[in-house]
């Protein structure tokens, strides 16, 4: 993730369901508060930091299947305001490790 990136609202596609990611967002959003819409197959967070906001969008997307492996996936995309770039990259950075899945 480039400094520019953060500046406009980004998409990238995660490899987990929408309820997974429902999950992670408490953890990966510390000391926000979360206004969260959901179906099971969309949805959006609102997370409200004393800096700005970050509207967090996600839709389910056909799932990759590799031989017998099936990876569930989804589009996310991140809109911020009202907060610094300085800021944006304190959370980005933040919720990345969060939502990081193993592999090492």
């Amino acid at each position: 993730m480039f400094r520019q990136d953060l500046a406009r609202p980004f998409e990238r596609v995660m490899g987990c369901t929408p309820s997974e990611l429902l999950g992670w967002l408490p953890g990966a959003l510390p000391g926000a508060r979360l206004d969260i819409e959901s179906t099971p197959t969309s949805g959006s967070c609102r997370a409200s930091f004393n800096v700005g906001q970050l509207l967090i969008e996600w839709r389910m997307l056909d799932s990759r299947q590799i031989a017998l492996l099936k990876i569930p996936r989804i589009n996310v995309r991140f809109t911020y305001s009202k907060m610094d770039i300085a800021d944006r990259i304190d959370v980005q950075g933040y919720f990345d490790r969060a939502t990081q899945r193993g592999g090492g």
